[in-house]
């Protein structure tokens, strides 16, 4: 039975936790360890579950512990090499992950990873490098798209495949123009290597989900320039102009961004 938490999802820190009877991968290891092993012991689960880390990029939010994680409980640690390379340079990251334990992923290429199928591909951000992951088991499909500047035909595609998707929903466009932000961040914000705004998000699952798509939730909210009522809402209301409704057709949820979300269990099509 293939099982989905979130630890967290948004500037502060970026963990998510996909996992079976058997094994467990995670997905980007940017909280602290201390408040990782907390959560695990509020929903009874077990560290030692975890058995791969999957990494999107390199910025702070994402890696914070990958080293001390993946050292500590010898991890083996899956991203692309500009990636990896990026973690070394990150002064963030103050326990780096040994080379016996780094994996190099190339965009494009499926890979088994235990008990799960694996393909990672590019997703535009001003990170060193970027991937969204689409990843298969028990006959369940589950994307992931975080930090994403704009939707490129490649992500539309694995979007379309997905039964359960993650993806970002940053900012509100007016808040996030008419707020504490200076203009050059604001510029970087909306370019097409920044992040994807709550109506970008909308529009996207309205044009790329298929009928096998049964829950989205929607990640890295801005603490500033959004909130999560209103990221809901707004999807909500572009599913609707394309006649679907939340609730009905599928399953719409915000990611909490320092708290878990609770455990939620996927199943296959019947």
């Amino acid at each position: 039975m293939l099982k989905f938490i979130s630890l967290g999802s948004g500037s502060s820190g970026n963990c998510y936790f996909l996992f079976t009877e058997n094994d467990g991968l995670l997905i980007d290891v940017g909280v602290g360890i201390r408040t990782m092993k907390k959560h695990f012991r509020d929903y009874g689960l077990n560290l030692a579950k975890v058995h791969h880390i999957l990494i999107t990029h390199d910025h702070a939010d994402h890696i914070k512990s990958v080293g001390s994680l993946s050292n500590e409980q010898k991890l083996p640690v899956y991203a692309t090499e500009i990636v990896h390379e990026g973690i070394d340079r990150n002064f963030c990251v103050v326990r780096k992950v040994q080379e016996d334990l780094r994996k190099v992923i190339v965009p494009g290429q499926k890979l088994t990873i235990g008990d799960f199928e694996v393909t990672p591909f590019t997703v535009p951000h001003d990170s060193s490098d970027n991937v969204g992951y689409f990843i298969e088991c028990e006959q369940i499909a589950f994307c992931l798209i975080t930090d994403a500047g704009c939707i490129t035909p490649e992500m539309a595609e694995y979007i379309g495949k997905a039964n359960y998707l993650v993806i970002e929903a940053n900012h509100d466009l007016e808040m996030l123009r008419n707020g504490p932000y200076p203009q050059h961040l604001i510029t970087r914000i909306e370019s097409n290597t920044g992040h994807l705004c709550n109506t970008v998000c909308g529009e996207t699952i309205a044009k790329y989900m298929n009928e096998g798509l049964r829950h989205v939730w929607l990640c890295h909210l801005s603490e500033e320039n959004n909130h999560p009522e209103l990221a809901r809402k707004t999807v909500e209301t572009i599913l609707r102009s394309y006649g679907i409704v939340a609730g009905v057709d599928l399953e719409l949820e915000v990611l909490k961004r320092t708290m878990p979300t609770g455990i939620y269990t996927l199943t296959a099509e019947s």
